[in-house]
């Protein structure tokens, strides 16, 4: 009874060592996320951070506006809490970017005591080559795709704002400056709000963000054996009407911003199926060398992927 006792005592003893390693990772983690935070409200020529990259966001929107003939875009927000929690949103964004790499290492050395040598080379590249393509789709939505999903969006309204009218009846007497008269009908305008513009400038960089790791996931399921690149040749048909329903529900009902999309993901899937096929090469590579790859094996897993739907 007492050995049974002993046994259940040692086994304990590495969980709760476990447990307080994972608790330490994780009070850095979030004391870094914390120090992310507080940099984005460090004022820079008068304004936070947070509102400099704020303005760096809503880039697009301005520059649509200003194409579409508004001399003074504005947008605004009808609630006094309203600005300050889109600071807090951009500051929780962006201080989370800023902190991902102490995030990752915490993350690496907290994983890494219990890989083997072969599957720390494995993960290790897939840890650094997440957050760049992350970054690389992002960029990408907001200098390309935004602009154009805004002309598309603002293209249905009178952009230019209420007061280029004014100032288009009141040039001479700006302080009597008053709406001009119109017997045009209803007037359309653009009131953009501040919260909601940069909630569409997000789900863009977002979801680009993740369309942008479809190579790192293939890759690193193909490492694992998951996928192969028969297999994701054979699917070839399948994953372009995926990524055709994925550009029509991501993307507004512009016909050109849907093609820029899925020209973008479909030939990520071609680059993914390459970096496959570049592991499995590398990987019979291995097993010849050790004497441990059989031409038989290979031709049915080969007739085994043939087979898939």
């Amino acid at each position: 009874m007492s050995q049974t006792h002993d046994e259940m005592d040692d086994s304990a003893a590495p969980l709760i060592e476990h447990l307080a390693e994972l608790r330490t990772r994780l009070i850095r983690s979030i004391f870094a996320l914390f120090v992310g935070i507080c940099i984005m409200f460090i004022p820079i020529q008068g304004d936070f951070l947070a509102e400099h990259v704020l303005r760096f966001m809503l880039g697009p929107i301005e520059a649509t506006l200003r194409a579409m003939g508004d001399p003074s875009p504005t947008l605004q927000y009808t609630s006094p809490q309203e600005y300050l929690f889109v600071l807090f949103r951009i500051s929780m964004v962006f201080g989370f970017a800023m902190a991902f790499p102490v995030i990752a290492f915490q993350l690496w050395r907290f994983v890494a005591p219990g890989l083997y040598k072969s599957e720390k080379g494995a993960f290790l590249p897939f840890l650094i080559a997440s957050p760049v393509m992350f970054l690389l789709g992002a960029a990408f939505a907001h200098f390309v795709v935004t602009p154009l999903a805004m002309t598309f969006f603002l293209g249905f309204t009178d952009a230019p704002s209420i007061f280029a009218n004014m100032l288009s009846g009141a040039v001479d007497a700006p302080a009597t400056a008053v709406v001009p008269e119109t017997s045009s009908g209803l007037k359309i305008t653009f009131f953009g709000k501040v919260n909601e513009s940069l909630q569409t400038s997000l789900v863009f960089i977002m979801a680009f963000g993740l369309c942008f790791q479809l190579p790192v996931l293939l890759t690193l399921m193909g490492k694992a054996g998951l996928v192969s690149a028969e297999g994701l040749g054979s699917v070839r048909k399948y994953a372009m009407v995926a990524i055709l329903v994925l550009a029509a529900v991501v993307t507004p009902p512009d016909v050109v911003t849907q093609m820029i999309l899925f020209t973008v993901v479909y030939g990520l899937y071609e680059v993914s199926i390459l970096l496959v096929r570049r592991v499995e090469k590398k990987r019979e590579k291995e097993l010849r060398a050790e004497g441990l790859w059989f031409e038989d094996e290979a031709e049915d897993l080969a007739d085994t992927d043939a087979d898939r739907p």
